[in-house]
């Protein structure tokens, strides 16, 4: 958490340092965490429910009011695709909507049945436990932050907001989005901190909680502050899902989904598939359409910096040196880089237990039902997955012996507001999204009445 922090627009595309922003001063960090704990104070514990989902109302109106301003940024930031943007904006507003039309529901008492001879009432009252501390990543800069406000703000939590030092225009117009929006000042401050300044946010005694995604050493790094200073944490740390292929009615249309999976947002996501394993009467068929499927839809934008770019590069090259076959059309150029296949990567190689952040897909060969399993639960990380079968059963089987947060059979870009999105082994811990992302950072107190 000491590395240095630079807040700047370097727009991928041409490598043009657009604009900097100064980093905050100890003093302005000190002054967020003190606007958010007065806005706690009063606001957090006082307002009532309905009034903090009419304010997230109008936060999803001002996301569809200013799409434009919202998605050209994130262009120009870290290089995502324009629909992509515009699909992230639309997308951010639809999670504000939810939990503004849900947060009643979420957040009323829940009566417990007490045994038999027991006099009185007890009941679960869901409160808001404080200020919390986001810890924002670069490759959704809209989305990301929508996931953890909204239910947090809807609870009566106040937020001060880290976003990545490559998204200080969008962290700036989101800002101003609650701010338009009628929310008071501090419930939500955006603060352009070092990460030493972050690690300080941590510690101080008015934070109750931190949500992180990230990388795993930014992961683990934040949960060994947060730990040490026994704040609850949320991780989201990234992965290399699996993509099962057991059998197809329509194989054509089974690789269009993979790609689809493949390359969204030019293959940065955390939850796009990454390592395809196809059992073995449909791999030679499988590999042969999905290679020309995926070269021919080399991605047209650049992935979010060239140092983002080299780092897959490098990890291409490391495959390769290990005994893989690479499959490509071009080179990378600058902060662009082409699609690619990597076939032959056996457990020994680099690339086997790593992600691939970018258009980059490995293909695996599996005996069977049992080995595709066991090929997909062979790593580190368990966020998503993806299974492609016509028969039923067997999709229900394996989807219940994948090791993962999430599991979507014969389907792609299946993500929505009401569905909990997270993971588990080195993909981190906790939820976002649906009922249970507003369980995470609430005080669950019990009432007790005779």
């Amino acid at each position: 958490m000491t590395e240095p922090t630079q807040y700047a627009v370097r727009n991928p595309a041409t490598g043009e340092l657009v604009e900097s922003f100064p980093t905050a001063t100890d003093a302005e960090v000190a002054a967020a965490v003190d606007l958010a704990a007065s806005a706690y104070a009063g606001w957090g514990r006082t307002s009532a429910v309905a009034d903090r989902a009419a304010l997230l109302h109008r936060v999803a109106e001002l996301h569809r009011e200013r799409s434009a301003e919202l998605s050209a940024t994130m262009v120009e930031e870290m290089g995502k695709p324009l629909a992509d943007a515009e699909g992230e904006v639309d997308f951010s507003a639809a999670i504000y909507d939810y939990y503004a039309d849900h947060a009643e529901a979420f957040l009323a008492d829940e009566p417990i049945e007490l045994g038999e001879g027991s006099d009185g009432s007890a009941l679960i009252r869901r409160r808001p436990v404080g200020v919390l501390l986001g810890i924002m990543p670069w490759n959704f800069p809209a989305y990301q932050v929508a996931r953890f406000a909204a239910p947090n703000l809807a609870t009566g939590n106040t937020i001060v907001l880290k976003h990545a030092p490559q998204c200080p225009r969008s962290a700036a117009l989101l800002q101003r989005i609650f701010l338009d929006a009628g929310f008071p000042e501090g419930a939500y401050v955006n603060v352009y901190a070092t990460n030493e300044q972050a690690a300080e946010v941590i510690a101080d005694p008015r934070v109750q909680g931190v949500s992180l995604t990230g990388s795993e050493r930014a992961g683990a790094a934040v949960a060994e502050i947060a730990g040490r200073n026994l704040k609850k944490c949320v991780l989201e740390l990234g992965g290399s899902d699996p993509f099962v292929v057991l059998g197809s009615d329509d194989l054509d249309a089974t690789v269009e989904a993979a790609v689809a999976a493949r390359l969204e947002n030019t293959g940065q996501a955390c939850n796009a598939a990454k390592r395809f394993i196809v059992v073995e009467d449909l791999y030679d068929d499988f590999v042969s359409r999905f290679t020309a499927a995926l070269l021919e839809a080399s991605p047209a934008s650049p992935l979010s910096s060239v140092a983002a770019a080299e780092n897959l590069d490098r990890q291409v090259d490391e495959a390769i040196a290990g005994g893989a076959a690479l499959t490509r059309t071009g080179e990378r150029t600058g902060a662009f880089h082409p699609s690619g296949v990597l076939t032959g990567v056996t457990t020994d190689n680099p690339a086997y237990r790593q992600e691939l952040f970018g258009p980059v897909a490995m293909v695996f060969k599996a005996a069977d039902e049992d080995d595709a399993v066991r090929i997909a639960n062979d790593t580190p990380y368990g966020l998503g997955s993806y299974v492609f079968t016509p028969d039923a059963a067997q999709a229900q089987r394996v989807a219940d012996q994948i090791d993962a947060g999430m599991v979507f059979v014969n389907g792609v870009g299946l993500d929505a507001a009401e569905l909990p999105f997270g993971g588990v082994k080195r993909s981190g811990f906790g939820r976002e999204l649906g009922r249970y992302g507003m369980e995470e950072f609430v005080n669950k107190k019990l009432v007790r009445t005779v």
